[in-house]
């Protein structure tokens, strides 16, 4: 069967041709329903979940249309206190029956009935809800679906039952949900009827399981997450509780919780008396962070914690990267209600840190991640660990979940239906005040297709990925170095909605991006570093904070955002995004696309916004929507909302969306402290006014990103640009590798400054394009040269806002770019190559290297002993020199 083509909401579905031929598909009498669920199969049991028994009614006519034009007899049974489902005037073979007779006369009632009529009848049930009053046992009630489902399904035709969805336990509901070929949610709001498929036996569609607006017997896919989100976030769903699962201490702490809220919202208690309960929950589920929660406590109140438990699958804590996502949106709720306007509402999910300690025991893992005592560390005990570390990983790719993990995986999953979501790391020390761990634990997009089955499996390997990554070397050096390996580190889980539109086969946001309440980069005397910045793209988030090596981002100073790093326009063309991130749905996968054969798809004035001509121009400016919307004021003011409550600079993810009213919608998607060492810039850093051109071994003009300073180098590690692009690809990584020995398992003398100048891009993951060394491997450096000889049109890339940047800033790193060809710039190789290589002395097993990696200690370079780097940051100029015997 193939599948039709994806709409945007207010279009229809359409249904292949193969599927309107097919003899075996049968009709519920709604046409706009037959082509959501791809028809009826002869079999099918229809379950319809229903908030009250008018939203039933209204698909019980159809149904007893749609019999009669087939010549099938219409069979009602009524047993339901309820009015009738059908009018007294209309024609129906109805059957009263008596459910106080008991369980076994009133099934045996039924199942005669259907043994007789047969085949030749189509099926309505009243809402069984109802028998399970009349029994006082929805176990009875679900027994009662386990007989009679299976009998139609066995005759091959057609019968629909009714549900209430907010009765009854997940006992009975669960078993209904997997008897039944076809499980259909109903649900208002604001006089408007949605319908979601959770089940649909054996067919499979692009929109399937999406939302569904239900309006005038038509049903049309919803597929923007803002409107999605509104919608479900405001419906109440009891049956999601996940907070019932839970025995003892857990259990008991909620219904404490929702009885206190209940004695609020009666009068019958203050809110102050619930202070005592709100802390101790917050300890339990929330953050035991002293400072995050303090603030925690003045933001989120008791019904805000209660409705994180309701969603939240197992128990512990729901991590650093929660914490933060929820304290950001209370903190604006709080300053201002008018941010329910602006931003689009939240439905994650929660998986709490306790499923992770489980996984680790159960799969075998808890012994391989216990480190060594920090007083029997030495390099043999840790290279050992590390060992283990790689054996732990891959288990934790490879291990199973506990049974009843993986059926609240399922709920969740039905919840979501088709829309893609993202697997996120939020570990209990991520995202906290003074470590942020940027990059350092996976976050895994699912496009969410396929059927449920593939689609649980999916996230399952999302889960696993994240879960592995605790076990990288990348996080471990990370917490090593900070002095973190000895503290309680377990991972829970936030699981987002991912935010955007689906464009036929694509799913992408418009704009995406990361935003810092302080500007560490000054690139221009008119901006303010207070106000902030932002890292634009269009498209998946994915480009704003990982380092794209292939493509630039739009960087922008709140307070002029039209002042750009680049000021000449054939440079702004030159450092433009050209490659959006996007989740391909039919592939079902996260891929790049060209931003000129995207942009299209936007409506004209939407294109407009992000290209001031759509038509030529490849690539996105952003100018109309940073000046002609409310984009910028909104940004500047979020920004410093949160920073006052914080005390602390603040960087924050997000998302907007241009949504059908033609507002701007942002999605706040994480928020944590900044980890920029602020200084105060005192006097302006003095340059030596006579300087000998061979004294000179470098200058620059900027880019420069950290704080003025004056120091002294004690080692400088060159990699030669001419030998290098000569290499191979495997002889990189060496150098790679070499460079990450060097720095960290040696010293120079002195203070042990090292700086290290190379060809391209530091990091990167494409070799052609600089050193492809991991930060773990660089992060004892003190400063970080880039050269833009690589290759002609290579421009360096600040990365501003990315991962890469944020280890930089936390690590207090001086990053520069240097292009000899440039004004301003210059580079003394010569002087340089004039002291001996160290490399050899250090690595003496690096003997093939030693023309391609230079290790220059300054007491080779200079008669002093010394060489020295001056910069200033505020007006971007950088020197590096010795002194000479005649000064």
């Amino acid at each position: 069967m193939t599948a039709g083509p994806v709409w945007r909401h207010g279009e229809e579905t359409t249904m292949s041709n193969e599927t309107i031929l097919n003899p075996d598909v049968l009709s519920t009498g709604l046409a706009g329903l037959d082509e959501v669920l791809l028809g009826l199969q002869p079999g099918d049991n229809v379950v319809w979940e229903v908030d009250r028994v008018e939203d039933y009614r209204p698909v019980a006519m159809p149904f007893r249309e749609e019999a009669q034009r087939r010549g099938r007899r219409l069979v009602y049974f009524r047993f339901a206190r309820h009015l009738p489902l059908f009018d007294p005037e209309v024609e129906v073979e109805m059957y009263a029956m008596d459910p106080e007779v008991g369980f076994e006369s009133f099934v045996t009632g039924i199942l005669d009935v259907i043994e007789r009529v047969g085949a030749n009848g189509y099926y309505v049930f009243d809402c069984l809800s109802d028998l399970a009053v009349d029994w006082f046992s929805d176990r009875m009630l679900a027994t009662f679906y386990q007989i009679v489902c299976p009998y139609v399904y066995e005759l091959k035709t057609l019968a629909y039952f009714g549900l209430l969805k907010d009765r009854h336990p997940v006992h009975a509901t669960d078993v209904i949900m997997r008897t039944a070929q076809v499980v259909l949610e109903v649900f208002r709001k604001d006089h408007h009827v949605f319908m979601q498929p959770l089940k649909v036996f054996r067919r499979h569609s692009p929109t399937l399981y999406l939302l569904h607006a239900w309006e005038n017997g038509k049903f049309r896919p919803v597929t923007n997450s803002a409107t999605i989100t509104e919608i479900r976030a405001g419906s109440p769903q009891p049956w999601l509780d996940f907070s019932i699962r839970r025995l003892g201490v857990w259990t008991e702490m909620f219904q404490q919780a929702q009885a206190a809220l209940a004695a609020v919202a009666d009068g019958r208690a203050e809110p102050a008396a619930t202070e005592l309960l709100l802390r101790r929950l917050l300890k339990m589920v929330v953050t035991r962070d002293e400072r995050l929660l303090a603030l925690a406590g003045r933001y989120l109140g008791l019904g805000d914690v209660v409705g994180v438990m309701q969603r939240m699958i197992g128990s512990g804590l729901i991590g650093g990267k929660s914490l933060g996502m929820l304290l950001a949106r209370a903190i604006l709720d709080r300053a201002d209600p008018q941010w329910s306007q602006r931003l689009e509402k939240h439905d994650s999910f929660f998986i709490g840190s306790d499923v992770f300690n489980t996984y680790l025991v159960e799969n075998g893992c808890w012994w391989l991640r216990r480190r060594p005592r920090e007083s029997a560390r030495d390099s043999a005990s840790m290279s050992e660990y590390f060992q283990r570390a790689g054996q732990a990983r891959v288990k934790l790719l490879q291990g199973a979940f506990p049974d009843d993990v993986r059926e609240q995986f399922r709920e969740m999953l039905e919840y979501f239906g088709q829309s893609p979501i993202i697997v996120r790391s939020s570990s209990l020390l991520e995202d906290s005040y003074g470590n942020a761990f940027s990059g350092k634990y996976e976050s895994v997009f699912c496009a969410n297709q396929g059927t449920p089955q593939q689609r649980l499996e999916a996230f399952m390997a999302a889960v696993r990925t994240v879960y592995a990554s605790t076990m990288s070397q990348e996080s471990l050096q990370y917490r090593l170095h900070h002095g973190l390996l000895d503290r309680d580190e377990q991972m829970a889980l936030l699981v987002q909605r991912v935010s955007g539109e689906m464009y036929g086969r694509l799913f992408f946001p418009q704009l995406a991006g990361v935003g810092f309440s302080f500007n560490p980069f000054v690139w221009h005397e008119e901006i303010d570093p207070t106000a902030g910045f932002l890292r634009l793209v269009f498209g998946l988030g994915t480009r704003a904070v990982d380092r794209s090596d292939d493509d630039y981002t739009r960087l922008v100073a709140l307070n002029a955002p039209l002042k750009r790093p680049d000021s000449r326009p054939d440079q702004a063309l030159q450092h433009a995004q050209r490659r959006v991130d996007v989740l391909d749905l039919e592939g079902n996968l996260l891929t790049n696309r060209e931003y000129s054969a995207l942009v299209g798809a936007l409506p004209a004035s939407e294109q407009q916004l992000f290209s001031r001509d759509p038509a030529v121009s490849p690539t996105p400016d952003f100018e109309r929507l940073l000046v002609e919307t409310e984009f910028i004021p909104i940004m500047r003011e979020l920004l410093r909302t949160v920073e006052e409550a914080y005390q602390h600079a603040v960087d924050i993810e997000f998302t907007a969306n241009t949504l059908e009213d033609g507002k701007l919608r942002v999605n706040l998607l994480q928020c944590r402290p900044f980890q920029v060492k602020i200084k105060g810039e005192g006097g302006r850093v003095q340059f030596p006014d006579r300087l000998r051109a061979g004294d000179r071994l470098l200058e620059s003009r900027g880019p420069i990103l950290g704080h003025s300073l004056a120091t002294a180098i004690d080692r400088l590690i060159y990699v030669p640009p001419a030998t290098y692009s000569r290499l191979s690809m495997s002889d990189r990584y060496a150098v790679a590798r070499a460079i990450g020995r060097v720095t960290l398992e040696t010293k120079p003398a002195g203070s042990g400054i090292v700086m290290l100048l190379g060809p391209g891009r530091w990091g990167t993951s494409m070799p052609a394009l600089g050193v492809p060394v991991s930060f773990a491997e660089i992060s004892r450096a003190a400063v970080l040269g880039e050269l833009t000889t690589m290759h002609e049109g290579l421009v360096p890339d600040v990365s501003l806002g990315t991962h890469f940047f944020n280890d930089l800033v936390e690590m207090d790193i001086l990053y520069f770019a240097v292009s000899p060809n440039k004004e301003g710039h210059m580079f003394n190789e010569e002087l340089l190559k004039q002291a001996p290589n160290r490399l050899l002395t250090l690595l003496p097993g690096a003997v093939r290297l030693v023309g391609t990696l230079w290790v220059v200690d300054a007491t080779d370079l200079s008669p002093d002993g010394r060489l020295y780097l001056n910069v200033d940051s505020m007006k971007q100029r950088l020197v590096c020199y010795r002194q000479s015997d005649s000064r």
